[in-house]
């Protein structure tokens, strides 16, 4: 099969469970989604403008995902290349000739924290490269034991948040201004906990509800999976300084096995199962400190960007307006400073 085919053979298998949007009119602010051009595999402006039409997408998000580094140069400024890639996307948005939609009104780019002080070139060149958008620094710490489990593609060693040289560039995120997404896994949480109350003055943004594992020694165990899960995320809501993004469960990681089926589920579907997750951060976080997430293309997996956010709009449909403006938009534009 040709990778041609198989992107085909992907779009139909999402086609084949496409539903009509619900309250296409719903103000929404995706938080998270990638951008890239691999062989096989292009995530562009063009595809995030056919993936979110159905919706009313005002603002996006991009986070990093190891694209379009430079390719000479010192090595710890490489990432700043994917911040200039995306700043142009941002600027082609912008120029009102792609819809209403604003794509990477805020960008998250990656600087190895692990430069200690020395990040600060690393971190002054993201700013520099886009000075009215770039918001936030992810060096993912997604790592665990098991060789069923890969780790992050940023390569973190075992406990990288407790780590002083980590903790000594992480300290150098408060005075640029910039926040800290936090890529890891269920496992390690409580050390994320541990970093958010070593650093209370920094904005921690906990991506994808904190990575619940479903594969490898995880693999059914899912009822013992969500009780440390539940009990985790309970402690670090204590913090203020986190909040938390209500997504990343349609990726295969998390053991679902949607993207094996025979037909994608349907956002009923989804909110049912994935509901007991987003509605206990929901009520440890609060809905000023929850913003929902497309992770897209990465949960593109297991469904169509329409059904996500249909799922999402069917879980809070009991929910005050005022807590639904926080969940779809109002967070994340308040955590990400895009007014």
């Amino acid at each position: 099969m040709t990778t041609v085919q198989s992107a085909a053979t992907q779009q139909a298998w999402l086609a084949s469970g496409e539903e009509e949007a619900i309250e296409p009119d719903l103000p929404i602010c995706d938080p998270h989604h990638h951008l890239w051009d691999h062989p096989g595999s292009r995530y562009l402006l063009d595809e995030l403008l056919a993936d979110t039409k159905a919706h009313r997408i005002e603002k996006t998000v991009f986070v990093e995902c190891g694209s379009m580094y430079c390719a000479d140069g010192a090595e710890a400024l490489r990432p700043v290349g994917e911040t200039e890639f995306v700043q142009g996307i941002a600027a082609q948005s912008a120029s009102g000739g792609y819809g209403a939609m604003r794509a990477n009104a805020g960008i998250v780019g990656h600087a190895n924290l692990l430069l200690g002080a020395a990040v600060d070139e690393v971190l002054a060149a993201h700013v520099a490269a886009s000075p009215n958008r770039f918001r936030g620094i992810r060096h993912s710490a997604a790592w665990h034991p098991s060789d069923q489990i890969r780790p992050s593609h940023s390569a973190p060693p075992p406990h990288m948040l407790a780590d002083p040289v980590f903790r000594e560039g992480f300290a150098r995120l408060a005075s640029h201004g910039l926040s800290f997404d936090a890529w890891l896994f269920h496992t390690q949480i409580d050390e994320l906990t541990a970093l958010a109350r070593a650093f209370e003055d920094t904005a921690i943004i906990l991506d994808h509800v904190g990575g619940p594992l479903g594969i490898g020694p995880f693999e059914a165990k899912r009822a013992e999976v969500f009780r440390d899960w539940k009990r985790a995320i309970t402690e670090i809501a204590r913090c203020d300084n986190v909040s938390v993004k209500l997504g990343g469960l349609k990726m295969p990681i998390c053991g679902f096995g949607w993207h094996k089926r025979e037909r994608p589920p349907s956002s009923e579907e989804l909110a049912s199962t994935l509901g007991p997750y987003y509605l206990h951060c929901i009520d440890a976080f609060g809905p000023q400190r929850c913003m929902f997430e497309s992770n897209f293309p990465v949960d593109k997996a297991s469904c169509s960007y329409t059904v996500l956010w249909n799922c999402f709009k069917h879980l809070t449909q009991g929910f005050e307006h005022s807590e639904r403006a926080a969940l779809f938009h109002d967070t994340a534009v308040r955590v990400y400073r895009l007014d």
